[in-house]
């Protein structure tokens, strides 16, 4: 008996973004475990990665498209070899959906998995203007229609699928809590850590709660640490930067006293799925987050973390977690059965398996 096969088309090498990193790919072995043949095919190569986000290399970067469209171009004639292609963003970043087109006519079967708003015109992007410009923004909306089913990350977007495509899934991104062995001492030493997780790109989210931490520093002593932004400075606060790395990602946030996800009120933020937050609850960190968008199905406020819209109840909130341990206890506890129970590979593994293996049959 041959055995299923699966492709994925994703925009990055493996193993390297968040949106793909944190979904899918965490699901590899499951599928594998189920009997699939799992295949990825990126359109940014490896060496691509490492200068896309960076200043100047215009040669390299025309060159490493120019090349990635030639890929696709190939990869056309072997589509038919798969029982499904799951494809996540677009097939390819610019102009119109013609590939998106041509790899739905060319498939057996076609998954979207789309993250964030990623349709509106006004999206936040790290590209050069230009590039933001011709990006192919009827691309998402093309491939919600055209799939046979959709993977969406929040209710927000969910809702907006379901106009174009009765096919769809709402599957948060989910945490591989077996990695992430949840902290046990909360009677920490001042000062304490208060923490954030993010990027260069996101860093301006933890800088509107500059007057806070100002404010909160004249109060009790602690310790801001940032990571995904090593330059990041704030006078008056104690900061310690670093950038995001993988290797150091699961224990810089078990280092973590209490970590926040501030957010501001967009409508781009209604496509996050929460993500930093269930991390940081994954290892039990207490989590206070603005009161937004997806954050409310997995924040009960008061009960496994807190959620706030004022810049005095952030105060508040970080002042009763710094002075109170038992709290940081009880609330890192339950945090950590919520993401167990809700947003675990465990959790929504038979999920995955369902939607690509009713297209297979």
């Amino acid at each position: 008996m041959s055995k299923k096969k699966i492709l994925f088309v994703c925009p990055y090498p493996e193993n390297v973004a968040p949106s793909q990193r944190l979904k899918f790919e965490q699901y590899y072995p499951i599928f594998r475990g189920d009997g699939f043949t799992v295949h990825t095919h990126a359109f940014i190569s490896k060496p691509f990665w490492k200068i896309i986000y960076k200043p100047g290399n215009l040669f390299a970067k025309a060159f490493y498209t120019l090349s990635g469209y030639l890929r696709r171009l190939q990869l056309l004639f072997r589509l038919h070899r798969y029982d499904v292609v799951y494809i996540h963003l677009w097939v390819t970043p610019f102009g119109p959906p013609v590939f998106e087109w041509l790899v739905c006519r060319l498939s057996k079967k076609v998954v979207y998995d789309i993250d964030d708003l990623v349709y509106l015109k006004n999206v936040e992007s790290k590209a050069h203007p230009l590039v933001t410009l011709i990006k192919g923004r009827k691309k998402p909306v093309f491939l919600m229609k055209a799939a046979d089913h959709v993977i969406t990350c929040t209710p927000y977007l969910d809702q907006f699928v379901r106009k174009l495509n009765r096919h769809t899934t709402d599957i948060s991104s989910t945490i591989a809590t077996d990695r992430y062995h949840p902290k046990e001492d909360y009677e920490m030493s001042p000062p304490l850590r208060i923490g954030w997780s993010g990027s260069l790109s996101t860093s301006k989210y933890l800088h509107l709660l500059d007057d806070v931490f100002v404010e909160l520093a004249k109060e009790v002593p602690f310790t801001l640490v940032v990571m995904g932004d090593a330059s990041y400075s704030l006078p008056g606060v104690h900061v310690e930067a670093m950038a995001w790395k993988e290797e150091i990602e699961i224990s810089t946030i078990r280092s973590f006293d209490i970590g926040v996800y501030p957010l501001p009120d967009e409508e781009w933020v209604l496509g996050k799925s929460g993500l930093k937050a269930l991390q940081y609850m994954a290892a039990g960190v207490p989590t206070v987050a603005t009161a937004i968008g997806t954050i409310f199905r997995i924040i009960e406020d008061g009960q496994n973390g807190f959620l706030v819209t004022t810049p005095q109840q952030w105060k508040e909130k970080l002042l009763l977690l710094l002075k109170d341990a038992g709290l940081r206890k009880c609330i890192g506890k339950r945090a950590v059965k919520t993401v167990e129970e809700s947003y675990s590979i465990q959790a929504n593994k038979a999920t995955y398996l369902s939607i690509v293996n009713n297209l297979v049959c």
